[in-house]
């Protein structure tokens, strides 16, 4: 009770405070974090010299990443509708929203937010010739009264929202800045922080704009704040937001200055060209003719994924699902490069023909990523120094196979080659598998490893060192013949036949060995324990697609973590898996939680069905994947299972990363494999050699 006092008191002396008080009081305001991840829309211009990317959710612009795709920047923009009197609305809670591609062939979105009495739409581009935003803004009444709007925007620069400072229109910290600008002007600004100043706790109070201040000089989570002229009335209904980004506030108020001077349809009418100009570069798949504009979205979205600084950085997502955007300072794993999502993304671009986004990424890989000892980081920040330390061995193996894909056999390759595959024969086979948390002997990993040295062994004779050749030979075939009796039990409890587990952390699947599974899973026998990834092991052609464990391992894995849903069947990545929502769809991040499944599974598993000859199941996933959509026609990491929470569909998008890369590129890649009649990734020099 005390408490709820002071806050009180605290609010009517904020609201009682002169309008030409200088200094927001308040500092630093509440701590910052990030919006949901997932994302229903996502763009930039093509051009290299715009160097800023847009998302959007929930009917509000999300996370701006600038100068580059590892570094979010502004946390959100939205819009806010007072009748002055009665009513504040900010949009993301009063309204209803949707989001659409407004030009199929470019990553032009529309986002339009309802009520009874107003309407609000909005359409975002990035201008082509500099680092900002342009938002076309029409606000409607639809009452016939006039209505106030204002907008209320959240710098978050330099991947932290808890340092900024702010003057007028401008934001800074102590290397980045953003400046918020529109035409019409705004008639009145203010700047303050969250919870204590800003312009929202200002405005639900008595429904006006009563404070006006100019600067919040301590850092913090500052919030801007500013009065449009638009009342939703005719005459009264448009007007352009810009919001600049550069090193200085004066710069990036001369960024956002330019792109309004622009104009809005000019650089639309370019970022549209851009992206017209791309796809029409690329080849079109016959198996995609039913899903056209969800191919050419995918193609768009993995190709908006590179930096514009750091060429061939592919990050795996624009996004901070869950617990990675709560935590103070920390943003997570997902706009950073992972040698594996990386290699799935430029498999898939090098399928539809851009060849040139392929070779920047294997040679970002090698030239950035690389370490000095030959392997990879788990993954890297986009220059790509290391981030998290631990070692993959399927992503060292990676950047190999999607050489010989390239017939990249030059020396200078060839010395990265030889790295990359010295550090697979000295630290395999045993490694930390593809989700990251168990060490063991995996079949999907151990199937990357041996890809990758069989690969390394062509590329090693064609620079003329047969003993490297021959050396990698040799492990690979050791590691071939190893792998069902590191990893195929013939006495595990979920059938009486033989079956790949996910791993063993002692490398005998016969022993009922126990790990804790992760994310507040229990402590099983490793035999319990099954993951459709083994099916790596045919799609890289390490064993035939009719090897006697696969098809004895096919029915564990449809009964243990398949599950049909209106948009198709799809598959858990484990037993036990905890990386997804709570029951009643809660955040990650404490015990309880779910795994969902993954679309990525249903790619996989139609690839493996063309090894088969089952064109028409394969098919089938195409059109599996493609039913993940959401608005934007952007594809998620997770969709709910048969445990949804109410109010949601199995087989439909749950809040993880969206858009993923990787769901992207299985998408694009399946196409391209259907049209081929068989995995297109596929190394045929691996088939060849274990078939």
């Amino acid at each position: 009770m005390r408490r709820g006092i002071i806050v009180a008191l605290l609010l009517a002396l904020l609201c009682a405070a002169p309008a030409n008080a200088a200094e927001a009081p308040g500092a630093p305001g509440a701590v910052a974090n990030w919006t949901a991840g997932d994302k229903d829309g996502f763009g930039s211009a093509r051009p290299l010299a715009s160097k800023v990317w847009f998302t959007l959710q929930g009917g509000e612009l999300t996370e701006v990443y600038a100068p580059d795709l590892g570094t979010p920047s502004y946390r959100d923009l939205q819009f806010v509708v007072s009748d002055g009197k009665t009513f504040s609305e900010r949009e993301t809670d009063a309204a209803h929203h949707s989001t659409r591609l407004a030009d199929a062939r470019s990553l032009t979105y529309r986002q339009t937010s309802t009520t009874s009495r107003w309407r609000l739409t909005k359409t975002y581009v990035t201008d082509p010739a500099r680092s900002a935003v342009l938002v076309s803004v029409r606000f409607e009444s639809l009452t016939g009264k006039p209505y106030h709007l204002y907008v209320l925007g959240d710098p978050a620069l330099s991947n932290t929202g808890d340092d900024d400072t702010a003057s007028g229109t401008t934001a800074s910290d102590k290397t980045n800045a953003s400046a918020l600008a529109t035409t019409p002007a705004l008639t009145k600004t203010s700047v303050g922080y969250m919870g204590a100043s800003d312009g929202w706790t200002d405005l639900r109070h008595d429904h006006t704009m009563d404070w006006a201040y100019d600067t919040a000089a301590a850092p913090g989570n500052v919030v801007q704040t500013g009065e449009t002229s638009l009342t939703g009335l005719k005459h009264h209904q448009d007007l352009t937001l810009a919001l600049g980004f550069a090193g200085t506030p004066d710069a990036a108020a001369d960024t956002a200055d330019a792109a309004l001077r622009t104009g809005f349809a000019k650089a639309a009418d370019r970022y549209a060209r851009g992206w017209h100009d791309y796809l029409d570069g690329l080849r079109h798949p016959r198996s995609a003719a039913g899903i056209k504009d969800l191919y050419d979205a995918s193609l768009m979205v993995m190709a908006a994924t590179e930096d514009k600084t750091f060429r061939g950085a592919l990050i795996a997502s624009p996004s901070m699902p869950w617990v990675w955007g709560n935590i103070a300072g920390y943003s997570g794993p997902y706009h950073l490069v992972w040698s594996r999502d990386a290699y799935q993304v430029a498999t898939a671009m090098l399928a539809a023909g851009d060849r040139a986004a392929a070779n920047r990424a294997v040679t970002y890989l090698f030239s950035r990523q690389q370490k000095d000892d030959g392997c990879f980081p788990q993954n890297s920040n986009v220059d790509g120094s290391p981030h998290w330390p631990n070692l993959q061995l399927d992503e060292v193996a990676d950047p190999i196979i999607l050489s010989w894909q390239l017939r990249r056999f030059d020396p200078g390759t060839w010395a990265h080659v030889k790295a990359a595959a010295d550090c697979i024969v000295s630290q395999g086979p045993s490694t930390q598998e593809r989700w990251e948390n168990l060490v063991g002997y995996s079949p999907a990993s151990i199937a990357a490893e041996v890809a990758g040295l069989v690969t390394a062994a062509e590329i090693a004779e064609r620079n003329g060192d047969d003993a490297a050749a021959h050396h990698y030979r040799e492990v690979a075939d050791a590691r071939q013949a190893g792998i069902d009796g590191w990893t195929l039990t013939t006495t595990g409890p979920l059938s009486p036949d033989p079956y790949y587990v996910r791993a063993t952390v002692d490398g005998n699947p016969n022993a009922g060995t126990t790990y804790e599974t992760p994310d507040h899973g229990p402590v099983v026998d490793q035999r319990q324990v099954v993951d459709p990834s083994f099916l790596e092991l045919a799609r890289l052609g390490v064993k035939p697609a009719d090897a006697p464990g696969i098809l004895s391992t096919l029915p564990v894995v449809d009964r243990e973590l398949g599950v049909e849903t209106p948009n198709g069947r799809f598959w858990h990545r484990f037993n036990y898996d905890g990386y997804g929502e709570l029951p009643d769809g809660g955040p990650f991040g404490t015990a309880g939680n779910r795994g969902r499944l993954w679309p990525i599974f249903a790619g996989e598993r139609g690839e493996y069905e063309l090894l088969t000859g089952n064109d028409r199941a394969a098919r089938g996933r195409l059109r599996s994947i493609a039913n993940t959509a959401n608005s934007g026609l952007l594809l998620p990491e997770q969709v709910w299972d048969d445990q949804a929470p109410p109010g949601h569909t199995p087989g439909t998008p749950t809040f993880s990363a969206t858009p993923l890369g990787w769901t992207h590129a299985q998408l694009v890649r399946l196409a391209w494999s259907l049209d081929a009649g068989r995995p297109v990734e596929q190394p045929s020099v691996v088939a060849q050699r274990y078939r």
